[in-house]
């Protein structure tokens, strides 16, 4: 998540409240929410979780806290099975992986970036402050708080590769590689995104007016044609970034879900699913290419930093400020009464889209018709009705 300066919510009201002792199973066992979904609380962390992933072909889970350490979480067990500690001075802000899933590289407010090897826990490298991996492992992309830059290192040699003095005009709340490996998107408290090319190394593209306050993350499909952002708004927001569609045409905006500000977002492996966590301590799926949330996941005792979803979509995974990790099973999601209930009284069906020919939910809205095209291909079709100016976008020169 969020890779330096505050974490504080924006619309939080006076002082926080502490929080608040609930009944929990014990470790390893499956407890069962009002709605029917199951959950695990994964215990170890003695502070804020602030980011979690799945690794090892969805068998293990990786996590990183202000406690200043790294755990590598059994799924199955629900108890850390490694443990990577001592060697950052500060809270450590975020964690990532290497496509092989043998590397683990961490940022952390000491102003450094850390690179440990799985096997053996030992420490590589060190570097400078935020961080992402390519998706080919190369390259290591971070965000700093001194003069608001990206650094780009070579993920072996540790050597910069590029430094971006001022990038933002704020601080960088998340920066990450495209899956081709080509550009690194940021994103900032100064609500702006930009994308800044490999190739040419230079800032290709800089939106000005997506959201109307702090975007927070910022998340590929796994194609690189769409980008999720999520903000302080209380929205996120999905662009066509590959065919540069956001320029003539409004990006999908999904709101309603949170009564907070948003601090995190994730695609599923097949775009079908956003799933978003906020300040809130709720988490929220959303069916993509209908737009809507179809359902919020409720139990953390304080903000939900960081979410992730497995491969396969049975799995969800939420970090907190709460100290726990929690791993929801969503695999009979579709079948709660509530979900049910909800698609029934928007009025839906399933339809084949008439540009791609996939299959997608299709959403009745009031007196509207139902629409024959899926998100995606609206996203990328000329608009026919009459709409709000777009948001502005600068190239950079």
């Amino acid at each position: 998540m969020a890779a330096g300066g505050s974490r504080g919510d924006p619309l939080a009201l006076g002082p926080e409240p502490e929080p608040e002792l609930e009944p929990t199973p014990a470790e390893g066992r499956w407890g069962d929410q009002e709605s029917a979904i199951q959950f695990k609380i994964l215990r170890g962390h003695s502070d804020t979780v602030s980011s979690c992933h799945f690794c090892s072909e969805d068998t293990k889970i990786l996590s990183c806290s202000y406690d200043r350490t790294v755990k590598l979480w059994d799924v199955v067990k629900g108890f850390p099975i490694q443990v990577f500690e001592e060697e950052h001075t500060a809270p450590i802000s975020e964690c990532n992986l290497s496509p092989d899933d043998r590397r683990v590289v961490t940022s952390s407010y000491d102003n450094t970036v850390k690179a440990w090897d799985m096997e053996t826990g030992k420490m590589l490298v060190g570097i400078v402050t935020s961080c992402s991996i390519s998706c080919d492992g190369k390259y290591v992309v971070s965000g700093s708080d001194k003069g608001n830059a990206i650094f780009v290192f070579d993920a072996v040699s540790a050597t910069v590769v590029a430094h971006v003095q001022g990038h933002h005009r704020s601080t960088i709340t998340r920066c990450c590689f495209d899956p081709d490996n080509q550009r690194v998107t940021s994103v900032s408290y100064d609500k702006t995104i930009k994308l800044w090319d490999m190739r040419t190394r230079s800032t290709s593209v800089t939106i000005n007016e997506g959201h109307s306050n702090a975007i927070s993350d910022c998340c590929f499909t796994s194609d690189g044609r769409y980008l999720c952002t999520a903000s302080w708004d209380k929205s996120l927001k999905i662009w066509d970034i590959k065919t540069g569609e956001f320029r003539c045409h409004e990006p999908l905006s999904l709101n309603q879900g949170h009564e907070g500000s948003v601090s995190s977002c994730v695609f599923s492996q097949d775009a079908s699913l956003v799933v978003s966590g906020g300040y809130d301590k709720t988490i929220a799926i959303w069916e993509t290419d209908a737009g809507y949330k179809k359902l919020s996941l409720k139990g953390h005792c304080d903000w939900v930093t960081d979410v992730a979803i497995s491969e396969n979509k049975k799995w969800i995974l939420s970090a907190s400020k709460d100290s726990t990790l929690r791993l929801w099973n969503i695999e009979k999601m579709d079948h709660i009464p509530s979900v049910i209930e909800s698609r029934k009284e928007k009025g839906s069906k399933i339809a084949q889209c008439e540009e791609c020919e996939k299959p997608f939910l299709s959403l009745q809205c009031g007196d509207f018709e139902m629409t024959s095209k899926c998100v995606f291909c609206r996203l990328s079709s000329p608009v026919t009705r009459i709409l709000p100016l777009p948001p502005s976008v600068s190239p950079d020169v």
